[in-house]
């Protein structure tokens, strides 16, 4: 069944890309007002990096499971981890803004000056270039596999945008989860 019409999936993915790269840096960049968003109890903002870092481990879990199934042939179990590992991405956003707009900026390193300097924003810098880099690949290869019948996807570039999609994906989910350790359990 076509969820989404064929001849708009470039421009829709594009579209999208802007648009949540337009949020993302307007909410790192403090541009979002604090005022925007309800306010929470400090317990609350305290726990979201802790459930972020359980997201991305079970996202990192979805994405490697649907890479298996589909280079099975399991096109139905395929599509559900990915949908799946989509909604756990969209969530681990949603938190991650809440939290970025609530607190209003990005948490400092509490950490060594020389870690901050060669290990910790060496580390943020290319998770966060992978997951910017991501986001068009992603929203083409869902795109087109809400456009297109399963049968014809192999026509389509789907798993061409699906590869590159989820190997950026997984590495910065990956890396995501070390800046999480060296944020919340090294320092």
């Amino acid at each position: 069944m076509e969820y989404v019409p064929r001849e708009r999936v470039r421009s829709l993915a594009a579209v999208l890309s802007v648009v949540s790269l337009a949020v993302v840096f307007a909410a790192a960049g403090g541009r979002i007002p604090q005022s925007a968003v309800p306010t929470a109890p400090e317990w609350v903002l305290d726990l979201i990096p802790h459930v972020n870092v359980v997201i991305s481990a079970t996202a990192i879990g979805t994405i490697t499971a649907g890479w298996r199934a589909i280079r099975r042939g399991n096109v139905d179990r395929h599509r559900g981890a990915m949908i799946t590992s989509f909604g756990l991405f969209a969530a681990f956003l949603a938190l991650y803004l809440y939290r970025l707009v609530a607190t209003g900026g990005p948490q400092p390193f509490p950490g060594p000056e020389s870690v901050y300097l060669y290990v910790y924003l060496p580390v943020l810098a290319i998770h966060i270039l992978l997951a910017v880099v991501c986001i068009p690949f992603l929203y083409y290869a869902l795109l087109l596999g809400f456009a297109y019948p399963i049968e014809e996807l192999p026509r389509t570039a789907h798993a061409r945008f699906g590869r590159i999609a989820a190997s950026l994906w997984l590495i910065s989910f990956s890396l995501g989860i070390v800046v999480y350790v060296l944020l919340h359990v090294v320092y």
